[in-house]
């Protein structure tokens, strides 16, 4: 076998996954599920959460992805036992990336499903406690020049972006400096993963 290109701590998440939902547990009764990703494109994720007091008491998950999202999404259950959902809303992907030891760069997209998912389970026990919509999901800016975030990125890919060009079209973005391109191409590509053609 050729040499691994993950560390050690992504290697031990991989073949030990932690929190897996497994077939036969029926006794998990979740306090919310989130799921994201589309099948389709073989990454999909379902998260389920126990929330006591607004604190995370327990966590199960299951996915149909690679080695970076099974590996991601178990630091994520792991980070996120004990913690306030207030605080576990605001985890990025690159929290768990860097709590992985990194990840190959062809790779960092499949390490969003998990925190996708997390806030859809979130959301979805604000939701059911009628508290819809207090928490808001951070930005980042991805386009300095223009100051185009990576939620309108995620939008203009929701309205038909596909390609560098159409998101130009979209946004506007990189017209200015251009600097921004390989972030902005990478992250279309996570947002095929997470919505699917």
């Amino acid at each position: 076998m050729s040499d691994w290109l993950y560390s050690d701590i992504v290697k031990d998440h991989f073949t030990n996954p932690r929190n897996v939902l497994l077939e036969d547990e029926v006794s998990f009764a979740p306090d919310a599920k989130g799921q994201t990703g589309n099948i389709k494109c073989g990454d999909q994720m379902l998260m389920l959460l126990k929330i006591k007091d607004d604190i995370i008491t327990d966590v199960r998950w299951k996915t149909y992805g690679c080695a970076s999202a099974i590996a991601s999404t178990s630091m994520l259950s792991e980070t996120i036992k004990g913690m306030k959902i207030e605080d576990a809303y605001k985890i990025r992907p690159e929290d768990l990336v860097a709590k992985l030891g990194g990840l190959p760069s062809f790779k960092i997209h499949c390490s969003v499903l998990g925190d996708k998912a997390l806030r859809e389970a979130i959301n979805n026990y604000l939701d059911k406690t009628g508290r819809s919509g207090i928490f808001k999901e951070e930005t980042v800016i991805i386009c300095n020049c223009l100051g185009i975030t990576d939620k309108d990125i995620e939008t203009a890919f929701q309205n038909g972006a596909r390609s560098w060009e159409q998101l130009q079209q979209a946004t506007k973005i990189g017209t200015v400096c251009g600097g921004c391109k390989e972030k902005a191409v990478e992250l279309l590509h996570g947002f095929e993963h997470i919505y699917g053609e």
